[in-house]
């Protein structure tokens, strides 16, 4: 459902909120080399969060990304719509252009519930909900 871009973009957001202090900053291979992404990418998206005002980031060598506290009290939905677009949560199982309650695919009626349920968990759920998870212990951001 989610594109790569977009559970790369969430995972680097967490690792901000999770893994820095307040006054410090990460740059690109720092963020790239924790979640096991590759800096082109992580650079471009970081760009994108920076963007949609999700986090922020400052120049120099003192320089780098960072999240406010405010900023993590963002639902995470934020960041799929930066990323994806709002579509996301209106796709067919399949990939199919026209799927509908009235022209079904096979997926149709088993997916529609999963979808909106995701969509509401994406709305429901802010960053700093993940980031405390992973502070707490009781969740990881990429595997050993």
């Amino acid at each position: 459902m989610l594109s790569l871009s977009c559970k790369a973009s969430i995972k680097a957001v967490v690792y901000l909120g999770s893994k820095l202090k307040p006054d410090e900053r990460a740059g690109i291979k720092s963020v790239a080399r924790f979640i096991n992404e590759n800096e082109h990418t992580v650079g471009k998206i970081l760009q994108k969060m920076v963007k949609a005002n999700i986090i922020h980031s400052t120049k120099g060598p003192n320089g780098g990304f960072y999240i406010s506290a405010k900023q993590k009290r963002i639902p995470v939905m934020a960041i799929v719509h930066a990323i994806d677009g709002q579509g996301v949560f209106n796709q067919c199982g399949l990939g199919f252009s026209k799927c509908s309650d009235s022209h079904p695919c096979p997926l149709h009626t088993d997916f529609k519930p999963v979808r909106e349920q995701f969509k509401e968990m994406c709305s429901n759920s802010t960053i700093e909900t993940l980031c405390s998870r992973v502070d707490q212990g009781i969740a990881i951001l990429m595997r050993k």
